[in-house]
């Protein structure tokens, strides 16, 4: 039988563990599902640390403090900003919202890959922060589509929803800059689903893995 070959460099018979986790970031525009691709991920017990995420806005129904967000008052928001809390921060549609800089940064240092999702302006500065995470940009079938879903939501004010509706086509623009599009059409989730479970198993495989610093 023909012998195992060593690697060159470490005479290692088997590829290596691992050392730092993988940060994937799951984003797109307001209304195409990311709440919902994540909430379903954690109810199907995918292996992947969930980051959580501040924000001021008000809970929607069902949404729980501390599982789907950290649901804070302007005031403790200022207090975690001041103490430079937050990976990432900024103000979308009024309300701000953070990524918390040391959860993050423990997880990965643990070894475990991380995910999260974001809005397409707190994307962009990730990749400028970890080029070497994996982005993922949720898209939905048609603008009407979106369009329709941030219509039935009934959480929106009409100037909230106007806004919202004014800023799709310069978020929709910004997949292009992404690893990799999931769409999210309709009556669809599972699937979606099933397709970033895909790209998290295809990038853990990868020969040449990613190094994610922050």
């Amino acid at each position: 039988m023909r012998p195992v070959p060593k690697d060159a460099t470490t005479g290692a018979l088997w590829p290596k563990q691992r050392q730092r986790g993988l940060l994937f970031v799951v984003s797109g525009p307001s209304g195409v599902g990311k709440d919902a691709t994540i909430t379903r991920l954690r109810q199907q017990g995918f292996p992947i640390h969930f980051i959580v995420t501040a924000t001021t806005r008000p809970p929607r129904p069902g949404e729980v403090h501390g599982v789907d967000y950290f649901f804070l008052s302007e005031q403790e928001y200022d207090a975690l900003l001041a103490r430079h809390e937050f990976l990432e921060h900024a103000t979308v549609y009024g309300y701000r919202y953070g990524v918390p800089k040391q959860q993050v940064r423990e997880v990965l240092g643990r070894g475990q890959d991380v995910i999260m999702r974001i809005d397409v302006q707190g994307a962009a500065t990730i990749r400028k922060l970890a080029p070497q995470a994996v982005f993922i940009f949720l898209c939905p079938s048609s603008l009407d589509e979106l369009e329709q879903r941030l219509c039935d939501r009934g959480t929106e004010t009409p100037e909230s929803l106007a806004r919202k509706l004014a800023m799709i086509p310069r978020e929709m623009a910004e997949w292009p800059k992404f690893d990799y599009v999931v769409l999210n059409p309709n009556n669809a989730l599972d699937d979606a689903v099933e397709h970033i479970k895909a790209i998290i198993l295809a990038e853990r495989c990868r020969v040449k893995q990613r190094r994610v610093e922050l």
